[in-house]
């Protein structure tokens, strides 16, 4: 606990006292009825990250005016006392937990995708400027159908100017809403005044076009939010707490707020008594990256220096969010940065993080791995969840419980799904046997840690897990039916992985033609021997060897640094598969100094990546000039070209050094198959069952292990 002792220590947000500075930054989550009554897996959810730990848990975007003005299609409402009751046992769930809850009230504005696709009017501050954005030309034809702007009823919905009666009525719908969530038993609200949505809106220089009193000028363009402020604390106990969120910055446009007249806007909420200032930011969205400049921040601790520079301006308590981490957020508060640290996506990803920060465990803190699985549920009209962390999202039903019978288990395959599986069956109380044919554990996550580091945190956890528990884990080793008769194991889980049989392309069978496992194999000294024979010149396997015997095989560091050093690809790389495989390789070779053509047969790109992380990385190769052509069937490879066929039938070429096959991979029930037939009972899981990547190998391998 000294590591952390800031962050850990007891605080006090206005009137409300926490036992650590650890919040739960609030997140939309899409698990309340359509109705907007709070439901048992919304209940369970929160009350899993109180008993995680967690000082205070805010819940997000608590709708005011339900169903007018929300942005998601399951938001939870606070607009009327029918919504008390559930809303009072969300509340009683998480305070029996040691931790205090507070709801982020909310109305959406001219973002409420509801109001959109019902055909309501849609409340204005003035009328909205259109911005050209480029996000649907992303989304593939299944995710266009459900994608939530996609909803709407007609192509020109109703924009209401908001007259001065409007005005007054959605002051009055935040102080209700303040009121009932008191009477629900909590213990605070954050009053949404970010993020595009209505007071943002009334804020925003750009945005606000008014020529009355809540326009033009500073003090005009912020009574909306001094009314509201004022409306609220009147309304509620001096027990209770009330604080706002603010954007420090409108990114992206171009005379949007900044960061002097957010911290004007601060010092105002201070002086109307404001109990804390959640300092975030906005991006406007010209195209999908953007929105992990802002609201949801890819870079670390993106945003605390502006909750350093706005805390310097006001007495009261600073909020700080924007993935920061446990060490960087204790330094925060010792350096007097800010009070508090907000953490959303890490709690999803393990809330339990408080817990084992407390207990001096960090190392078993369950990463986030910045995939955006989570909020891409949001524009899918899907409830959340979290690739990381099967759990999030189904704490009602899914329960880590001691079996009934305990059993052997053998696990063939150290993988994702492998190790996920060998760690719930222990934890259980089974006796577990995991066995991996290469030196190491990880399988196909090592090689896409390297493209992705981010995956490499997880890897490091799921490995620290494996290890930390009384596990048999057998390397080097074939899983033959003499061992696992051996074993006399109970229940046999096939976590090999997925086959990836070679396209059956004229020219595929070059020496410049790789297919992606070769690669990954090569790179990562999995059985790399039988791979340079065939494909590398003596001088290659001269610097391979030279790399397997220095150790970077076995350290993603040194593997980072040595690849970008040598790898045996050409200067000029054509890779035959546009899926995640072949984008995330894509930015590691571009990233090595390789000029990169990507070819995919389908007409979309990415498609196995969650939406926003595919928006990323598609405008990461596009500013790195990477042609990424769909409609594409390769016919051949020759020596110094790849030819392919577009939609239309027209032949095409373009120059290759080397050509990597990032395509042809799919489930292998082959072993499972054989092992049945000689009576083991086996069982497919991750993607030699279904191909899932990371999200769907950790849910595999979670599913297989509760079910024994």
């Amino acid at each position: 606990m000294s590591q952390y002792k800031h962050l850990l220590s007891p605080g006090k947000l206005g009137p409300i006292d926490l036992r650590n500075r650890i919040i739960l930054s609030p997140m939309g989550d899409n698990f309340s009825d359509p109705d907007g009554y709070c439901t048992e897996q919304m209940q369970a959810y929160y009350e899993a990250r109180a008993a995680g730990g967690a000082g205070l848990i805010i819940m997000g975007v608590v709708s005011i005016a339900f169903p007018h003005g929300t942005a998601e299609p399951f938001q939870c409402a606070i607009s009327d006392d029918k919504y008390i009751p559930g809303l009072a046992k969300l509340a009683e769930r998480v305070h029996k937990h040691g931790a205090k809850v507070a709801m982020q009230i909310q109305h959406a504005g001219k973002v409420a995708a509801r109001d959109l696709s019902e055909g309501r009017d849609l409340w204005v501050p003035s009328i909205p400027r259109m911005t050209k954005n480029n996000i649907m030309s992303s989304l593939t034809q299944e995710e266009l159908g459900k994608f939530i702007s996609s909803q709407r009823r007609d192509s020109n919905p109703v924009i209401r100017v908001m007259d001065k009666n409007d005005i007054a009525q959605m002051v009055e719908w935040f102080a209700a809403a303040a009121e009932r969530a008191e009477k629900a038993g909590f213990d605070g609200v954050e009053i949404h005044a970010a993020h595009n949505y209505i007071i943002a809106g009334f804020l925003s220089p750009y945005h606000n076009q008014r020529d009355d009193e809540y326009g033009g000028s500073f003090e005009n363009r912020v009574r909306f939010l001094r009314e509201v402020m004022q409306a609220v604390r009147a309304r509620v106990s001096p027990t209770f707490g009330v604080w706002v969120r603010i954007d420090a910055y409108e990114m992206h446009t171009e005379g949007g707020i900044t960061l002097e007249e957010a911290k004007k806007v601060a010092q105002i909420a201070d002086e109307d008594g404001m109990h804390a200032i959640a300092v975030s930011a906005y991006a406007t969205i010209t195209r999908g990256s953007a929105f992990t400049d802002a609201p949801l921040v890819q870079k670390p601790a993106g945003y605390l220096d502006w909750a350093a520079q706005i805390k310097s301006v006001v007495n009261t308590s600073v909020i700080a969010l924007g993935r920061i981490e446990p060490d960087v957020g204790d330094k925060a508060i010792a350096a007097g940065q800010c009070d508090f640290i907000a953490m959303g996506r890490k709690l999803l990803a393990d809330p339990e993080l408080p817990n084992k920060l407390i207990a001096g465990k960090p190392e078993t803190i369950r990463p986030c791995i910045y995939c955006y699985v989570c909020v891409s549920q949001i524009f899918i009209n899907e409830r959340i969840k979290c690739a990381a962390n099967p759990f999030t999202g189904q704490e009602f039903q899914k329960v880590i419980l001691p079996a009934t019978q305990n059993k052997h288990v053998a696990i063939i395959g150290g993988g994702p799904a492998g190790m996920e599986a060998a760690r719930i069956a222990r934890q259980r109380g089974h006796k577990v046997t995991l066995i991996e044919r290469s030196n190491r554990l990880g399988g196909t996550l090592f090689f896409a840690a390297l493209a992705y580091p981010e995956n490499g945190v997880l890897l490091d956890n799921l490995t620290a897990q494996v290890k930390a528990l009384d596990i048999d884990i057998r390397y080097n080793t074939a899983a033959t039916a003499e061992l696992l008769s051996s074993l006399h194991a109970d229940q046999v889980f096939v976590a090999t992985g997925a086959k990836r049989d070679a396209p059956s392309i004229p020219g595929a069978e070059m020496k410049h033609v790789w297919s992606g496992d070769e690669l990954r194999r090569l790179m990562t000294g999995d059985r790399a021997d039988e791979i340079a024979k065939n494909k590398l010149s003596l001088t290659q396997r001269t610097m391979m060897k030279a790399g397997s015997l220095s150790g970077a095989t076995n350290s993603r560091d040194a593997l980072q640094g040595l690849s970008k050093l040598w790898m045996p690809l050409g200067k000029k790389v054509v890779i035959v598969g546009g899926g995640l495989v072949g984008l995330e390789l894509a930015e590691f070779l571009i990233e090595r100094g390789r000029h990169v053509t990507v070819l995919e047969p389908s007409p979309s790109l990415g498609a196995e990546l969650s939406i926003v992380r595919r928006w990323r990385v598609l405008d990461n190769l596009s500013d790195h000039n990477v042609a990424m052509l769909t409609h594409c069937e390769v016919t051949s490879i020759d020596k110094n070209q790849v030819n392919y066929q577009d939609k239309d039938g027209q032949q095409h070429s373009v120059a290759a050094d080397s050509v990597v096959l990032a395509v042809g991979a799919s489930p292998d029930h082959s072993l499972a198959t054989s092992l049945n037939q000689q009576g083991f009972n086996a069982i497919s899981i991750g993607d030699c069952d279904t191909l899932g990547y990371i999200e769907g190998a950790l849910r595999s391998g979670t599913n297989a292990a509760l079910s024994l």
